[in-house]
C-alpha cells in the first residue's frame, strides 16, 4: 500500500456471514459426524461437523476447541453458534423423554443435531444457510433488530 492510499475500512463480520462461510466450507471440504473434524492428518481442511465448520470460518484454520480461539474469533464463533442454535430450536427441537414418557428436557444442541444418524450433509448445509438468511431478514442494514 502506498503512503497516499487510505487503509481499507474495517468490515463487520456478522453471524450470518460466518454461517455462510461454514456452509461453503462443508460444500468444499465435506461434512463429518461424531467429532469436530474427520480424523485425518494429511489435509489442513478436513471434513467437519457444523460446529467445526463454524470454528474454521472464524479462525481460518482447524480449531479443536472453541477455547483455542482468540477473543475476537471467539465472539464471532459464539454469536454464530447462538444464531444456529436459535434456528434449530425453532425448526428441529429435540425432546428428551424418559422411559415413562415424561418430558425431561427440551433442548437443542447443534452437536446432537449434526450427529443424528439420519442427518445428511445437505440438511446441515441448508440449515446453516437458512439460519444465516433468517438472521439477515431480522436485521436492518445497520445490524439493528427490526
Amino acid at each position: 500500500m502506498k503512503a497516499t492510499q487510505n487503509p481499507p475500512a474495517q468490515v463487520q463480520v456478522t453471524p450470518a456471514d460466518v454461517l455462510r462461510m461454514a456452509a461453503l466450507y462443508l460444500r468444499r471440504h465435506g461434512w463429518h459426524q461424531g467429532t469436530y473434524y474427520a480424523n485425518t492428518t494429511d489435509t489442513l481442511t478436513p471434513p467437519a461437523c457444523a460446529a467445526g465448520a463454524i470454528g474454521i470460518a472464524c479462525a481460518g484454520h482447524r480449531v479443536e476447541h472453541f477455547s483455542q480461539l482468540d477473543p475476537d474469533a471467539l465472539a464471532d464463533y459464539l454469536a454464530a453458534l447462538g444464531v444456529f442454535v436459535d434456528y434449530l430450536d425453532t425448526t428441529a427441537p429435540i425432546f428428551f423423554i424418559d422411559e415413562d414418557g415424561y418430558l425431561l428436557d427440551e433442548w437443542n444442541s447443534p452437536y446432537s443435531w449434526n450427529d443424528d444418524p439420519a442427518r445428511t450433509a445437505e440438511q446441515v448445509v441448508t440449515a446453516l444457510e437458512t439460519a444465516a438468511d433468517e438472521w439477515d431478514s431480522l436485521r436492518k442494514a445497520e445490524g439493528e433488530t427490526r
